[in-house]
């Protein structure tokens, strides 16, 4: 057919427009800004036919456009009448918006998915509006529902990027903010948010790229410089983090956020002065924010004023972050009440390292006439479950737990008994011995007791905040291993690059034969030297009584204070701490002088 005869087509035995081609017509007319012309269009349809669905629709959208939302809603309301399309909902569903109805907006669009389950950009519509109810879960599901039916929608993957981050759930929000990536590469938006999310992973160089990539497509925008601050804080640049944190608060001078995290890099470079006046500063204007309360409390402890600072902790429970433990109906004991005859649930709170340093207090709790129930980590259940006076340990996932009267989380005891710098009960070995026949099994492995025997770990959880301060790498620790000594491992799951090192020593490794936290302790009392890093071996070991070396980074945990090299917690630690350098070399070459020293007294039979 060729172009006169289909012109010819839309036109009637009268010379007018077919319905169809004047709705048409009214389109285009609205689309080219010419709202009077399309109106005409519908008049005449209207005329000869009141219940026309499309000119009905059509002049709903003419209304729209004018902003005349009440006449919009009659017009779409009556063209859905005799024909509920899909589209005719969803306009709808967008002048209810504009009226301010989410609710029934809502509505309209859960109508129009459900004639048409398979077009994507409804979907879309109906998550921006779970968005503006806060409906967040929902909206969530929206988005997701989008990429299925279209993978490379890329506001609904930017969108479904943004939400997964604030559930915290990064592996997702890096794949969707891939997405966006791919579709529209280099936009600042995207990399911001992706640089978020890979923070979140503790994948601080990838981040660092990401926000350097947004802060350069659109310079100045504080939560990348905020970003970037961060995560040259976590690669341990402390000094160009301060810069950049300074930068940020150019833009935000009143940030919260910002100002806590240049006051924790302040802590970290020891600044501590400007640290304690920027926090006191912070609480002046923000009395109510938590992060503020736990920043000035760990940096008043690392300071020695426990007092203070086991108060300040307390912030932990509502950070937005906040230390996992169960609510209880029964009352939290805080030293005030009489505890005698009362039964008192001691529940873990943080890491391994904390119970193991803070279940000292468990028998002091006995002294005073409770019956203590302790709730641990699993693989310390069976070491602790013959302290003294602990009437019973569980597992902190068993169920259900036995009744109580009082609970106290165990990173609390400290405070409920009034714990100073001059007042820590600190026993040379406060942990029950393990089982003597788990002793005599290791000790028969290791064989003679011809050398010294050194127990070795050199970096603890990957997940803690400041991991990378604290651990080293087994390539930085074998510095030592021309010592003449026997070194053992205790490092439990080592890293790959750290794995495929130690089978190139001659450190034995039974750690894979570790059933729980009372195998390594028994490993432990067979040995001369413990050798590690702030983990929780290094806890274990000094809870034992066995001499512990722990090596430190230079503003180390506020347990560790500063300026000392030895424990008020522990009798037999010994601390090596890093230098105004920042690495584990100096100190390694330190720790090998002692050790040196330490197997030639040996081998003069002088004690350890």
């Amino acid at each position: 057919m060729n172009r006169k005869e289909r012109r010819a087509e839309k036109k009637t035995d009268a010379g007018e427009l077919t319905p169809a081609a004047q709705c048409e017509a009214g389109h285009r007319h609205l689309q080219s800004g010419q709202p009077l012309e399309a109106q005409i269009c519908c008049q005449k349809l209207l005329a000869s036919d009141p219940n026309h669905a499309g000119a009905l629709q059509l002049m709903g959208l003419i209304a729209f456009r004018a902003g005349q939302y009440d006449h919009a809603l009659e017009w779409t309301a009556r063209a859905i009448a005799q024909e509920p399309k899909p589209d005719y909902i969803a306009s709808l569903a967008t002048t209810l918006l504009k009226q301010g109805r989410r609710e029934d907006a809502l509505k309209a669009f859960d109508k129009a998915v459900q004639l048409k389950p398979d077009d994507a950009d409804l979907w879309r519509q109906m998550g921006d509006v779970l968005l503006e109810l806060q409906r967040y879960d929902h909206a969530l599901l929206s988005f997701q529902h989008v990429l299925k039916l279209d993978p490379c929608h890329r506001d609904a993957a930017y969108k479904s990027g943004v939400l997964l981050n604030d559930v915290g759930r990064f592996e997702e929000a890096v794949a969707c903010l891939d997405v966006c990536d791919d579709v529209l590469p280099n936009d600042a938006a995207t990399l911001q948010a992706r640089a978020r999310a890979l923070l979140g992973l503790k994948k601080y160089e990838p981040s660092l790229a990401d926000s350097l990539r947004a802060n350069t497509l659109r310079p100045g925008d504080a939560d990348t410089l905020n970003n970037i601050g961060t995560s040259l804080q976590s690669l341990g640049r402390a000094e160009e983090a301060l810069v950049w944190f300074d930068f940020a608060l150019e833009r935000l001078p009143h940030s919260i956020e910002i100002l806590n995290n240049k006051a924790s890099v302040l802590g970290q470079l020891q600044c501590f002065d400007e640290a304690l006046a920027l926090l006191d500063h912070i609480r002046a204007c923000h009395p109510a924010n938590a992060m503020t309360d736990w920043h000035l409390a760990l940096l008043k402890m690392l300071l020695g004023d426990f007092e203070a600072g086991w108060a300040g902790r307390e912030a932990r429970w509502t950070m937005p972050d906040p230390a996992p433990y169960p609510k209880f109906s029964q009352p939290m004991w805080l030293g005030q009440q009489s505890i005698q005859g009362k039964t008192i649930l001691i529940h873990v709170d943080e890491g391994l390292g904390d119970t193991i340093q803070f279940v000292r207090y468990a028998p002091m709790l006995a002294a005073r006439g409770a019956r203590v129930i302790l709730a641990v980590e699993r693989p310390l259940a069976p070491l602790l479950a013959k302290l003294p006076g602990v009437s019973q340990c569980l597992a902190v996932s068993d169920e259900p737990l036995p009744a109580f009267d009082m609970h106290c989380p165990i990173g609390t005891l400290p405070m409920a008994f009034g714990t100073r710098l001059d007042s820590i009960p600190a026993e040379t070995s406060y942990l029950p011995s393990p089982d003597e026949a788990r002793i005599q099994a290791w000790s028969e492995r290791l064989g003679p007791r011809n050398k010294l025997r050194v127990g070795l770990v050199w970096s603890g959880n990957p997940n803690h905040r400041n991991d990378h301060n604290r651990s080293t790498s087994l390539r930085v620790l074998s510095r030592l291993l021309d010592v003449d000594a026997t070194f053992v491992s205790l490092q439990k799951d080592p890293r790959p690059y750290d794995k495929a090192e130690l089978d190139k020593t001659g450190i034995i490794d039974w750690t894979v034969e570790f059933k729980d936290l009372a195998d390594t302790a028994a490993l432990v009392k067979c040995l001369d030297l413990v050798i590690t890093v702030d983990t929780s071996v290094a806890h274990l070991a000094a809870a034992l009584g066995c001499p512990t070396w722990i090596l430190l980074p230079w503003t180390p945990d506020y347990r560790w204070l500063l300026g000392r090299d030895d424990s008020p917690w522990y009798p037999t630690v010994r601390l090596f701490r890093q230098s105004e350098t920042r690495d584990y070399a100096s100190v390694m070459d330190r720790v090998r002088l002692e050790l040196l020293q330490l197997t030639a007294a040996r081998s003069s039979a002088t004690p350890l």
